[in-house]
């Protein structure tokens, strides 16, 4: 099978990179495993929250102090505020309503009661433009019967700060009782296949108006839209209160809609999605990468002119260590990080974790390196690229985006 274009690894990286080249004519094809980071999506996406420990205010201005080895610098801040509207554009034209600008980060308030800094949030949550205030003074935190994913206490606890009044209450509703009785079926995405039916959602908003009688607002989890992605905004409508939406713990809605967003216009570009399969190995001839097999399609080979890796890092097993070494398990690709184990981690957890700045090397064009010598081909975007630690920074949406974008401009000049 021949494409002009193969991306291997489904996830944010994937797509965009997939959807900026399918629009321009390219047929693509992205070969995915399955499950990625998206899938733990808190509902935004983040650009550039601290550097040195501290909180960021404006990303693109905060981004000149990075090391030279950072994602971004290598990108190139000449480029960096264009790419961040080219990203939200892409973005808006599949289908997805964010809110938010790359140059002032906003705040949302996290599972856990923090403010958090960010850039890009859905329609669906709330964006706070200061972090030490919270508009309202009473605030009612409802939960289902027999949901563990959403931890009201840490919020109830965290809403303190603010001078915030919270009181938790549940709910209980016929429509739920099956998945109820099998605490590993009562997940947020089996509430929100609920929700999708449209059968539940005035019976909730009823409930939810007598809860939050006396209050300023209603704080629910993220469950709702998986599918069909007007039930946030029907809910809403429907409770008579302001309501605030939190992230529960994953499976994210609100993450599995957005992949599922993506994909979908990648595959009304023309795009070849190949879900559930994994890339395990390919021919490699004078520098150049010719072509690659599947484990799913046997001896069928994938050809094409130019190849994407947007594996992702350890979390997707786009890279892997084990007692002694580090490796990427694709191509065996060179990887920038130190051999020696002991200097992997630093034994306080909290502290920067030298392994989260490991990536692939590449060259300045971002082609991937083996053996020390460029892939002329093979380019790198996303998490699976070293020298930033998103985590620490609140960067990793931002980072996979903007390489993504990166990568196609490399392939189409």
């Amino acid at each position: 099978m021949k494409f002009d274009n193969i991306i291997i690894g489904g996830g944010l990286s994937g797509l965009t990179c997939g959807i900026k080249l399918a629009e321009q004519g390219k047929k693509c094809a992205i070969v995915s495993s399955g499950q990625s980071a998206i899938h733990f999506f808190s509902g935004s996406f983040d650009l550039l929250g601290k550097v040195n420990g501290e909180e960021v205010a404006n990303p693109l201005e905060s981004m000149k102090t990075l090391s030279e080895t950072h994602p971004y610098k290598r990108v190139g801040l000449d480029k960096i505020e264009r790419l961040t509207n080219d990203a939200l554009h892409l973005l808006v034209r599949a289908g997805l309503n964010f809110t938010g600008q790359a140059d002032r980060n906003h705040f949302t308030l996290t599972p856990m009661g923090i403010m958090k800094p960010t850039w890009l949030t859905l329609s669906d949550f709330t964006c706070f433009d200061h972090k030490d205030s919270f508009p309202w003074k009473k605030a009612v935190i409802l939960n289902f019967s027999g949901f563990l994913d959403f931890h009201t206490l840490f919020i109830k606890d965290g809403l303190k700060k603010f001078d915030v009044h919270a009181q938790i209450k549940n709910v209980s509703m016929k429509q739920f009782e099956a998945i109820r009785r099998n605490p590993s079926e009562m997940r947020s995405t089996n509430i929100a296949k609920e929700f999708d039916k449209e059968n539940a959602i005035d019976e909730f908003a009823k409930k939810a108006n007598v809860l939050s009688d006396g209050f300023d607002v209603v704080i629910l989890p993220a469950v709702f839209g998986l599918f069909n992605k007007t039930i946030a905004d029907k809910l809403k409508e429907k409770i008579e209160k302001p309501v605030l939406l939190l992230p529960a713990i994953p499976p994210s809605v609100p993450g599995i809609r957005t992949q599922i967003t993506l994909r979908e216009r990648f595959q009304e570009l023309g795009g070849t999605y190949l879900l559930g399969d994994n890339v395990e190995g390919g021919v490699f001839e004078n520098g150049r990468l010719l072509e690659i097999r599947t484990i799913n399609h046997g001896d069928i080979k994938f050809e094409a002119d130019q190849f994407i890796l947007a594996s992702g890092s350890f979390y997707s097993k786009g890279i892997v260590a084990t007692h002694d070494k580090l490796y990427e398990p694709i191509f065996g690709l060179d990887i920038d990080g130190d051999s020696n184990r002991e200097k992997w981690f630093d034994e306080k957890i909290f502290n920067d974790q030298a392994f989260m700045h490991y990536g692939v090397k590449t060259d300045q064009n971002f082609r991937a390196l083996m053996n020390g010598e460029p892939v002329e081909n093979l380019y790198v975007a996303g998490s699976v690229l070293g020298g930033a630690n998103p985590l620490k920074e609140g960067s990793g949406a931002g980072i996979s985006l903007l390489t993504s974008l990166h990568a196609a401009e490399q392939i189409l000049k």
